[in-house]
Parts: C-alpha cells; sequence; structure tokens
C-alpha cells in the first residue's frame, strides 16, 4: 500500500499473493488492506488537498509531465512487471506503460485549459463561471489494463486539483504501486494519490462508501458497477461507470479482406481476449463470408500463445482459473446445444511447454445460432463468434442485441454504409476501418449497461470539477 507517501502493511500484517498467471508461481505479496486503510488514505488526501487544490494548474501539469518523463525512462522494468503479473506478451505491456505515460502527457497539456468564464449580462450585472475540483476522488480498476486504466483515472482528476485514493484489482496491483511511487519521485506531494491494495468487497465497498470521497470512477463488470452506484447514492457521490461490453465488428463486402481479417485477430486475440472494448461479435456480409473465414482460421491458428515474456509471444495466458473455467462453460454451453461450430480451439493448452499457467486456445465459431449467449453476452476471453448475414439491417439488429453497448467497429469505404452504422449501432465509440484505438483525445464510454459518464478527452477533465458561478449586480 501506498498512504500519505510512505509503505504500510495491512491491517495484523495481512498479505495477498501475487501470481503470475502464465505460471501460475507466486512472484510477489501486498498488503490486505481493510476499511481501517481505506480511511487513513482518504484522510492523507484530505490533508494533502488544500495546497495541492491551490497549485497553478500549469505547476500540477509540469508534475505530470515530470512523471511521465520517468515513467518513459523506466518502461522496460515496468513492462516486465505488468506481464509478470497480468501474463500479456511484453510488447503489448511496453505500448502500455508508454500509453500511461501518454495519457499524462495529454492532461498535462491540457492543465492551462481550465479557465473560468466571464459573462457580460449589460445593465443587469455580470457574472463569473469558475471550476473547481471536487475534493478526495476514489478510483478502482479491474485487472486486464492495470497501467492504462491507473492513467485514465488519477490523470485528469490531478490536473484538475483532487487528490486520488486508488484501488488497483488484487491480481495485478504491483505496476499500480510502481508507477504511484515514480509520481511521487517526480514531486507529486504526499497524499496527493494514496495507493489501497486489497480486496474489493472490502477496500472497494469502503472506498464507495466512505462520506470523505466526493466522486468514484469505476470500471469493471455491469453487475459490480451497479452495485457500486447503489452504494454511492447513499451520500450523493458522482459516479463515473465504465463497465462491461460486448463489442460488434461488421465486415462489408467492399472491405479490405486482409485488413479486416487483420483487425478482427488483433481486436479479439489481444490481451487473450480480456478487454472490453475487444471484438466479441463479428458479421461479416455472406457474400465475402467463405474467403474471409478461411483466412481468419489461418490467421488464428498461426497465433504464437505462452508466456508473455518469451520472444515472439503473441497472445498471453488468461488471469487465473476462474476466468478460464467461465470460458469453458461458455462452450460447453454452445456444444451441448449445438448452438455453433468450433472451426478452430475450443479447448485449453497444455502441451509442454504450456503444462502450467491459465491458458485457453484462440478459438473461433462459425454457425452461431442467433439465440446464442456468443451474441449477446460479454465473453471475456479469446472466442470469436462469426456469423454471415445478408444485408446492413440485419447485421445492425444483432450488433444492437446485447444489453451492452461499449464499442462497434465497420470495415468498409462505402460512406453511406460507414454513416448508417455510426447513427444506428446503440454504442459510444464506433471505428471505421479499425478498433480497439483510444487515444486520449476521444471520449470513451458506453451506452445501456456498459456504464455512464465518459473517460479520455475534455470530458474527463471536467466530470473532476465543479462549477461555481459569481454574480455581480451594479
Amino acid at each position: 500500500m501506498w498512504i500519505g507517501g510512505a509503505e504500510v502493511a495491512g491491517a495484523d500484517e495481512r498479505w495477498m499473493p501475487v501470481i503470475n498467471p502464465a505460471t501460475e508461481e507466486e512472484i510477489d505479496r501486498v498488503p490486505e488492506g481493510t476499511l481501517y486503510e481505506v480511511d487513513d488514505a482518504v484522510k492523507a488526501a484530505e490533508a494533502a488537498f488544500p495546497s495541492w487544490a491551490a497549485k497553478n494548474p500549469r505547476e500540477r501539469g509540469i508534475l505530470l509531465f515530470r512523471g511521465a518523463a520517468l515513467v518513459r525512462e523506466r518502461h522496460a522494468d515496468l513492462a516486465r512487471f505488468l506481464t509478470m503479473e497480468q501474463g500479456k506478451p511484453l510488447k503489448d505491456a511496453v505500448d502500455e506503460v508508454r500509453g500511461f505515460a501518454n495519457v499524462l502527457e495529454y492532461y498535462a497539456a491540457l492543465s492551462s485549459s481550465l479557465t473560468g468564464e466571464c459573462l457580460p449580462l449589460g445593465s443587469s450585472g455580470d457574472a463569473m463561471v469558475t471550476h473547481e475540483p471536487l475534493g478526495v476522488c476514489g478510483a478502482i480498476i479491474p485487472w486486464n489494463m492495470p497501467a492504462l486504466l491507473m492513467a485514465w483515472k488519477i490523470a485528469p482528476a490531478l490536473v484538475a486539483g483532487n487528490t486520488m485514493v486508488f484501488k488497483p484489482a488484487s491480481q495485478t496491483p504491483l505496476t499500480s504501486l510502481r508507477l504511484a511511487n515514480l509520481l511521487e519521485e517526480a514531486g507529486i506531494p504526499p497524499g496527493t494519490l494514496n495507493v489501497v491494495t486489497g480486496r474489493g468487497e472490502v477496500v472497494g465497498e469502503a472506498l464507495v462508501r466512505h462520506p470523505g470521497v466526493q466522486k468514484i470512477s469505476f470500471t469493471g463488470d455491469a453487475e459490480t458497477g451497479m452495485r457500486v452506484q447503489e452504494l454511492a447514492a447513499g451520500s450523493l457521490k458522482s459516479v463515473t461507470l465504465e463497465l462491461g461490453g460486448s463489442d460488434p465488428m461488421i465486415v462489408w463486402e467492399d472491405a479490405d479482406i486482409e485488413k479486416a481479417v487483420a483487425g478482427a485477430v488483433r481486436g479479439r486475440f489481444y490481451n487473450a481476449g480480456q478487454t472490453c472494448t475487444a471484438v466479441k461479435r463479428l458479421f461479416v456480409h455472406q457474400s465475402i463470408g467463405e474467403r474471409f473465414v478461411r483466412m481468419l482460421k489461418s490467421r488464428v491458428e498461426g497465433l504464437k500463445v505462452g508466456n508473455g515474456l518469451s520472444a515472439g509471444v503473441e497472445m498471453g495466458p488468461l488471469s487465473g482459473a476462474p476466468q478460464r473455467n467461465r470460458i469453458e462453460k461458455v462452450m460447453e454451453h454452445l456444444t451441448s446445444r449445438g448452438q455453433g461450430l468450433i472451426l478452430t480451439g475450443g479447448m485449453r493448452l497444455q502441451e509442454r511447454p504450456l503444462e502450467r499457467g491459465y491458458f485457453y486456445a484462440p478459438t473461433v465459431v462459425t454457425d452461431v445460432h442467433p439465440e446464442s449467449p456468443l451474441l449477446s453476452q460479454e465473453i471475456f476471453g479469446p472466442v470469436l463468434p462469426v456469423m454471415c448475414v445478408p444485408d446492413l439491417e440485419t447485421a445492425i439488429r444483432h450488433a444492437n442485441n446485447t444489453r451492452y453497448g461499449l464499442g462497434a467497429s465497420v470495415w468498409t469505404h462505402d460512406i453511406t454504409v460507414a454513416r448508417e452504422v455510426f447513427s444506428r449501432v446503440q454504442a459510444g465509440v464506433v471505428w471505421v476501418n479499425r478498433h480497439l484505438t483510444l487515444p486520449p483525445e476521444i471520449p470513451f464510454g458506453g451506452f445501456k449497461s456498459s456504464g455512464i459518464g465518459r473517460e479520455n478527452g475534455t470530458q474527463a477533465l471536467h466530470s473532476y470539477t465543479r462549477t461555481k458561478s459569481l454574480y455581480i449586480g451594479w
């Protein structure tokens, strides 16, 4: 734990193991926090808030720039820790750590934009509108993108003048602790950013309930997000919820098939499919369906799966046994009811050198029944269902047939098709001829059960402020 600038142990020195999902070996231990550590962290953040909020926004931005520079300087070590605790290939871990720095730099550059407005009202007077920080904010993230999601939460909050209590996932706390350490080394004052490790049902719930926390930003599954909203309502906290997704990818008849296949493989099997905006459902125009599926099968079967620290690995393990068990249950349901044909994969990978680790084969399913959970639920793993469709109306109907609405993509050179998908598919982000890319400039969030509020962009920055109006009568 990192509270008020000091590393502390949990109550009664209780510790949680951190397991490498590729080897099933314990690589470290972190304190198992309780509500007492949460309270200590909130008090540290409250004590640090007045001086941090009083700084000129540009001063805060400069400190974030320094932090980003340190992260870039030490990205190799940070990426190795990230791969060991999370499992993703080292190249992807390097990209994620650099992404952390990129987000900090973006919000640091925005720091000078936190200005007020003057409103001349003629003979009735004048008005001024200012944007003030909220106070102590809380953030809770999952295990799939621990560095990038940490940046999404802390960067706009800190630039806006808030202090923060941050809870990483219990499976992946190591990178977050090291990043917090580097930010303090860069000059972020003690108590401004506090990290409390522990289990969600204890530390996360205590953070959401705490009366000293003014805003909660949560990323995770929809059910937990609803619980967060329910708990936060008791103290009227502001809430941002970035929840699950079941992103559709629509490939139209005029698409560049090679690029679309590459986009589907990257979009689905990046991070072993454990990404909220991953391609989770693929709808291909029937005129190109056979060729597309043949190329897709070949590319998927060529993916190298293994320990993310090994050279050339393109896909690592799932996060743990529970996640793999969930995938296996979905596949058992599929096969027992005859709701799809497993074209490739559909099994654990246990042959040498993968006799240990939570590996599951990259899987493609065709002939998917419209009522299959693969087409409506969020499948958080390397399973890609493919359905051929006769027309755009059918593709859009299937795309919207889910409780989620996070992201979607359409692959076409026809602007009319692209505009139709953008206007009718219920999703917070729609890509054309790409998927997954999320630069910090673009607001990100979902519709329906995919959440409320937005991460990234100026919208996220302003969500960490409250407006105050001054009216001067003459």
